[in-house]
């Protein structure tokens, strides 16, 4: 049995990559802050092999004792997904230290720190896929500290590709654009910022928490095995097209 990491696991697009890969059977650690949430995550999942580990990713020890306990559950580690991310971020100059640190500690050094602890247990054929955003891919009005994070994502991401690629471990990067969860439900509430993300995109809908799942399930299968150090875009044409609707 394979066994995957997921960070974050309890909100949208967390709670979606566990429950998508627990039905492709494999087994499951999933970790997030809120202890209640995860235990409503391991109920869903329900029948498959699943562990919850409440953590804080920032805490030094966190990403250690996260790795330690899928080792001594299942002796073996497939694949991380990291996920954890935070929302709201403000422009530059109304950005500060502390907003800046919290940022990059989330989106950035705990995934680089998790990164590092699950190589020395990863086979030939297991992978690392990252959460990265359109705002890694393009510029981003109000991005700061989240498009510095995500962008850093993104490089160490191509980093480990290239580092570890000859092992057979790949690692490849997802990037969401507005994706329908509660972290993004009060921007969507804003008829102006709905239009912006709905108008200005091809495809005309909105993003689910499935459309990003299913391509991180799909990096994860044997079909996605020779993509390595890519940046996949989940965000139905918004990022590389100047499409604007008729209306």
């Amino acid at each position: 049995m394979q066994v995957a990491i997921v960070t974050g696991a309890t909100g949208g697009i967390g709670f979606g990559c566990a429950t998508k890969l627990a039905e492709s059977g494999m087994a499951i650690l999933a970790t997030a802050r809120n202890e209640a949430k995860l235990t409503e995550l391991a109920t869903t999942i329900g029948d498959s092999e699943v562990m919850t580990v409440a953590a804080d990713l920032t805490d030094d020890y966190a990403p250690r004792r996260i790795v330690d306990a899928a080792v001594e559950r299942w002796g073996r580690i497939d694949f991380l997904v990291n996920n954890a991310g935070v929302g709201n971020p403000k422009p530059l100059h109304e950005t500060d230290d502390d907003t800046l640190d919290y940022f990059l500690d989330v989106m950035l050094r705990a995934p680089f720190r998790l990164a590092r602890d699950v190589l020395p247990h990863m086979q030939p054929g297991s992978a690392i896929i990252n959460i990265t955003s359109t705002f890694a891919v393009v510029g981003g009005l109000r991005g700061g500290a989240y498009s510095a994070a995500k962008g850093g994502l993104t490089a160490l991401t191509t980093h480990i590709a290239c580092q570890y690629g000859a092992q057979g471990i790949r690692c490849n990067a997802v990037a969401p654009g507005v994706i329908q969860t509660p972290m993004t439900e009060h921007r969507l509430a804003d008829e102006r910022f709905r239009r912006m993300n709905t108008e200005m995109t091809p495809h005309q809908r909105l993003g689910t928490v499935d459309d990003v799942a299913s391509t991180v399930a799909f990096l994860c299968s044997p079909g996605g095995s020779f993509i390595n150090g890519q940046t996949i875009v989940v965000d139905g044409g918004w990022s590389s097209t100047k499409y604007l609707s008729d209306a």
